[in-house]
């Protein structure tokens, strides 16, 4: 790929997560509609992302939530009538309540961190990260053939650092590790290897590494 193509296509990328932002998304919009290759690559970006979140199950309040607030809404009794902000008030501490609790037993949000390339600089799987950058998802882009005698390792690797092991990666769904005793810091790259069955034996990559990008 010529670097002019790499970048469009990096722009591209940038565009469908929406982190492309101001002047610069105004500018790639005008282009978008003017160069329909350009278009092409926006919309097949799109609809690589837009499979991150199925693996998210929705989270829907107990059906006798809906009914208490609604049992307290003003106008539902005489007493209240002479109280008008009573109702209210009741009927926002309860949803309060029920979103705290809803927060609280909900999985993590992630958002879109970092695209790792092969050796040919296509993105072929994304990173992401809670707002507390303590769990990472990572997703193929597209179904990855696996040997039986192989696995895939992920790594962190700081700035002039040894890689640290963030654990195996499943090959053709996401994986989501915690980040236990590592940061991620600007000039962190991050990596995946190629390894034996069950993963490295010495705690550092044996094998080729497939994928990768800096943070």
């Amino acid at each position: 790929m010529k670097h002019d193509e790499k970048r469009d296509d990096m722009l591209a990328a940038e565009y469908a997560l929406g982190t492309l932002r101001g002047g610069a998304r105004l500018q790639f919009q005008r282009r978008i509609a003017a160069e329909p290759a350009l278009a092409a690559r926006v919309a097949h970006w799109q609809s690589m992302f837009s499979t991150l979140d199925d693996h998210l199950v929705p989270v829907a309040p107990p059906e006798r939530v809906w009914k208490r607030i609604a049992l307290e809404l003003p106008g539902k009794s005489p007493v209240r009538k002479s109280r008008p902000y009573f109702g209210w008030l009741a009927a926002a501490s309860l949803a309060a309540l029920t979103v705290i609790a809803w927060y609280s037993t909900r999985t993590p949000e992630f958002a879109p961190l970092v695209v790792l390339n092969d050796a040919q600089q296509r993105g072929l799987w994304v990173v992401s990260a809670d707002a507390q950058r303590q769990h990472l998802s990572i997703t193929p882009l597209k179904p990855n053939a696996l040997a039986t005698q192989n696995s895939l390792q992920l790594w962190l690797i700081p700035g002039g650092q040894a890689p640290i092991s963030l654990g195996l990666l499943q090959a053709d769904a996401p994986t989501q590790v915690t980040l236990r005793h590592a940061a991620l810091a600007p000039d962190v790259t991050i990596a995946i290897s190629l390894e034996p069955k069950g993963g490295s034996p010495t705690g550092l990559p044996t094998g080729p590494v497939l994928y990768s990008g800096k943070i």
